[in-house]
């Protein structure tokens, strides 16, 4: 079996073990294993390219490809190991700009070094692939970077409100369009330069008017857009794997942008277009009432007599670490025959499926955790609500309001239940920038302080409230 022939049976090996990692990872009881399959999947790439790289380059080539090597897997473990789970966004959108990065780069090297056997259609088809694949790749970048900056807090969350912004954003698109025909046609540096500065710009202005609430769907996105990048470099390359894997991510993110949108009630066009972030209207982000506090020891005596009980979790739990006492929480009320369930919103967090990797790390049932159609239909018959470091999921001014920016987005209807227990530091507005009435509300209070510590006293309280009383000295017998 000649070498190339092994490679490409490894490519096929490796795409099989790409959609069974995706299969895997597609329900939390499997996600381990398909996490596992991904990994071997790209051993076996890895190793088939740099075999069939070996074919053709000199011995120096091949160090210089063991040392990017060592050094790519070092830093990407080293991340892997210090990252927290609050971490995990920003770093996911980082990454996601250096596959833009590269594909720019493989795009530009498809341009100055052209296969000579080329001519014809099939050198049009080329120069076609290289402005592709250079302008999908400089918006994935840029995007990612501003992405990254915003999920980091390095810049406001607010959205860029450029004037005529969407003319802008055509216009970009347009361009683009008439350069690749005036490349195709006549192909010169000078047009691709053009085109990779366009899409910088484009990439950056459309992730910068999308505003800090709605960056989960961004940082999907953006990994639909580092799939197709990847897969404009494997047609460059004449790699097959590249473009499968390429196309995997790509329609995958795709999806999962989709299901995102139609969960937060927004447009799919919109998200592309990098729009959907502009408030429709001035809000008010300050305070619109006066709220009730609520100290640990009163919430667990709340909790104690209640017979049913829906956690909602958000950023702030993430922030706080606190997954594991509130696991342990929801073991001790179970234990005494409390009704206990998780209230999980499809964009809770920074990124999707941010709360739900945070339980399962602290080994909460998966059959209690649901997702926001499954239970909002039962806050109603609820007892009590523990609101732990969430704000904008749970807003009823996207319901009430017609003039918030978050308008028609549906969220946790926590506020149904009779008694609401909301976990903040403070009365600050969320990411998205809107205050939230739920705060205000007569069946609602606010438990401040660090959530971590705060379930903490409330464990403490049911330990009190469960602990016996003791006599007083000199009762008689």
């Amino acid at each position: 079996m000649t070498t190339v022939t092994a490679a490409e049976a490894a490519y096929v090996v490796a795409a099989l073990l790409f959609i069974l990692s995706l299969a895997g990872l597609s329900q939390h009881r499997t996600s381990r294993s398909g996490v596992v399959w991904g990994i071997a999947g790209m051993v076996i790439a890895l190793a088939a390219t740099v075999g069939l790289a070996s074919r053709s380059i000199t011995a120096t080539g091949l160090v210089l490809i063991a040392v990017a090597t060592a050094v790519g897997a070092g830093i990407g473990l080293w991340r892997a190991r210090v990252v927290e789970m609050t971490g995990m966004p920003e770093l996911i959108a980082i990454m996601h700009s250096l596959v833009g990065l590269a594909a720019t780069f493989v795009g530009w090297n498809g341009y100055l070094d052209v296969d000579p056997g080329l001519s014809g259609s099939l050198l049009g088809i080329h120069h076609a692939e290289v402005f592709i694949g250079v302008f999908i790749g400089a918006v994935t970048f840029t995007g990612s970077v501003v992405a990254y900056l915003k999920l980091s807090a390095r810049i406001k969350s607010n959205p860029l409100t450029l004037p005529g912004k969407h003319i802008l954003n055509v216009g970009a698109l347009v361009a683009f369009v008439a350069l690749t025909v005036a490349f195709v046609a006549r192909p010169n540096i000078g047009l691709l330069i053009a085109v990779t500065v366009v899409a910088l710009a484009l990439g950056a202005h459309l992730v910068a008017s999308i505003g800090g609430g709605d960056m989960p769907v961004v940082v999907s996105m953006l990994n639909s857009y580092s799939g197709w990048a990847a897969a404009a470099s494997g047609f460059l390359l004449a790699n097959n794997l590249l473009i499968v894997t390429g196309a995997l991510v790509g329609s995958s993110g795709a999806y999962l942008s989709y299901i995102m949108c139609k969960a937060m009630n927004r447009s799919f066009i919109s998200v592309i277009a990098g729009g959907f972030g502009t408030p429709a209207a001035a809000a008010d982000d300050g305070e619109q009432g006066e709220h009730r506090e609520i100290n640990a020891e009163e919430t667990a005596e709340l909790l104690r007599d209640a017979t049913s009980v829906i956690i909602t979790p958000g950023y702030g739990m993430a922030v706080a670490q606190a997954q594991y006492p509130v696991a342990e929480l929801a073991r001790k009320l179970r234990e005494r025959g409390v009704e206990v369930r998780f209230g999980i919103h499809p964009v809770a967090g920074r990124l999707p499926g941010h709360m739900n990797v945070l339980l399962a790390e602290a080994n909460v049932p998966y059959d209690v955790v649901l997702e926001m159609d499954e239970i909002n239909d039962d806050f109603a018959a609820t007892s009590v609500v523990l609101v732990i470091g969430a704000n904008d999921t749970v807003n009823p001014a996207a319901t009430d309001n017609p003039a918030s920016p978050i308008a028609g987005m549906p969220v946790l209807h926590v506020w149904e239940a009779a008694n609401v227990v909301v976990f903040k530091r403070s009365m600050a507005a969320g990411y998205a920038g809107v205050q939230n009435p739920l705060f205000f509300r007569e069946n609602t209070q606010m438990l401040f302080g660090d959530a971590k510590q705060r379930v903490e006293d409330i464990l403490r309280g049911l330990d009190a409230l469960d602990a016996p009383v003791p006599e007083m000295a000199g009762t008689s017998r």
